[in-house]
């Protein structure tokens, strides 16, 4: 990663956010120890640790909601990521296993209000969300509003104390330079992972963004690649460029040895 232009990023970053009120310091990001990257685990059913078995889709059925968590049961997923309507009924079916209820905030436009989001998270929380997945204000981001995309971030970081909370970018719509400036962000909010999609834009994830948001959180923050990870060798190249999780809805597909049919 260059090392100079990722120097540049960081000062574009602190500048704008202190003519946009912000008092306070912008980590640099340079001269760093090359990123430690997760080790690939040797067998199949041992991915499993990293994925986040995924069901978005707005037509998911009760019944489809059971079967993934009894997937997730099986084969010992990180987590069972669904729609908010369904987080009490995961927690309940997951109740007692080391899977985790995870479910999604601001999704999948990350264009709500910040009070929205934040009473989306309590919510969630309250019904037995143990992991949130929420989008941040793209728009803001991509328009340079770097302060609104903090204070957004913050605020649902601070209605979910010791909740996981992982911060979807959506990175098809992304230039390098906001996922650099975009990562940063993520990690001065106190987030727990930087995400790179929802799934229901445009591309997914990709081995070349999953390497520069490591390059810029360094090696103790999460990374999650979501999109488009739909077999073992895809999964397998996300975590060797730097992911610690894996979004999917190919989840089963991906231990089994297959290509999944999944969308996202």
């Amino acid at each position: 990663m260059d090392q100079k232009w990722l120097r540049e990023q960081t000062q574009e970053l602190e500048l704008a956010l202190a003519e946009q009120g912000f008092r306070g310091s912008v980590p640099m990001v340079v001269d760093r120890q090359p990123p430690q990257v997760a080790e690939v685990p040797e067998g199949k059913l041992n991915l499993a640790r990293f994925i986040d078995h995924t069901l978005l889709k707005p037509d998911a059925s009760r019944l489809a909601v059971k079967q993934i968590c009894e997937e997730a049961r099986e084969y010992q997923f990180r987590s069972v990521c669904v729609n908010p309507v369904h987080i009490p009924y995961v927690a309940e079916l997951l109740q007692g296993t080391a899977v985790r209820p995870c479910t999604v905030i601001g999704f999948p436009l990350g264009a709500s209000t910040t009070l929205t989001k934040v009473m989306e998270a309590r919510d969630a929380i309250a019904n037995g969300a143990q992991e949130l997945d929420m989008v941040l204000n793209v728009g803001a981001l991509v328009e340079g509003d770097y302060a609104a995309v903090l204070s957004d971030i913050k605020a649902v970081r601070d209605a979910a104390p010791g909740v996981v909370l992982k911060v979807i970018l959506e990175t098809g719509l992304l230039t390098k330079e906001h996922i650099v400036r975009g990562s940063i962000l993520v990690k001065m909010a106190g987030a727990d992972f930087v995400k790179t999609s929802t799934g229901f834009g445009p591309g997914g994830a990709t081995v070349e963004d999953i390497r520069i948001m490591r390059a810029v959180v360094g090696p103790d923050f999460g990374v999650k690649a979501s999109g488009g990870v739909r077999d073992y060798e895809t999964a397998v190249a996300m975590i060797r460029a730097g992911a610690t999780r894996i979004g999917t809805s190919s989840g089963t597909a991906i231990i089994r040895g297959v290509e999944g049919a999944g969308e996202y």
